[in-house]
């Protein structure tokens, strides 16, 4: 499929899984981290190439079959993207600081610290690559994750950066809790007649996580 016509510059847990959700009701074949554990033929590894390559990856290849992405690892990579899919759209999901902070350390930060030693060969794989492209390893840094204000500000900073970096015809800034009327006016699309989606709550998460751990 490619190319892109909507990156996610949102770090996970700011309401990927619901906007890919979204998406998908819109007619985007949507990649999302989840989209590695569906699909073990799906292979997480050119990410960590791309980002030990400069950030440059054979973007036509790695989103093969997806014209949008959203959350890790495409965020990592949302200038790269940007300058590859110049029609692409950003959508940048926020949430506040002590909030996403909760909930990573509820979800994405256990899961990482299991991750690279599963017997799972999906999850280990998986574990490797976000070791290297999210936020350069931070979630199994343990002295570093636990220090509270020093992961918001990553939080914080790197809202700021994307406010900065794309231009504001191409962004949305999307609050967690939205719903579709922003959403389809800046994709122009029509706004479906069903309620926005509300997934991967932490329960879910650790619910999905376990079933993906106890897979052989």
């Amino acid at each position: 499929m490619a190319p892109l016509q909507v990156i996610g510059a949102g770090f996970g847990r700011t309401g990927t899984d619901s906007l890919r959700m979204a998406l998908e009701t819109l007619g985007y074949r949507t990649h999302h981290m989840s989209c590695f554990i569906k699909d073990p033929n799906l292979d997480p590894l050119p990410f960590k190439e791309a980002h030990l390559n400069n950030k440059q990856g054979d973007w036509d290849t790695i989103y093969k079959g997806f014209d949008a992405a959203v959350d890790w690892p495409t965020c990592t990579f949302y200038k790269e993207l940007m300058e590859k899919y110049p029609e692409a759209k950003v959508i940048l999901t926020v949430r506040t600081p002590e909030s996403w902070y909760k909930s990573i350390v509820n979800t994405i930060v256990p899961l990482a610290s299991s991750a690279a030693c599963s017997e799972n060969p999906t999850l280990k794989r998986m574990g490797d690559m976000c070791d290297t492209v999210i936020l350069d390893g931070l979630f199994i840094d343990k002295e570093k994750i636990n220090n509270e204000e020093y992961v918001k500000q990553l939080f914080i900073d790197h809202i700021e950066e994307v406010k900065r970096t794309v231009p504001p015809e191409r962004l949305l800034v999307m609050e967690l809790g939205e719903g579709w009327e922003r959403l389809c006016k800046f994709l122009d699309k029509k706004v479906p007649d069903q309620p926005y989606p509300k997934a991967n709550s932490t329960q879910e998460f650790i619910q999905r996580t376990k079933k993906a751990m106890d897979a052989k």
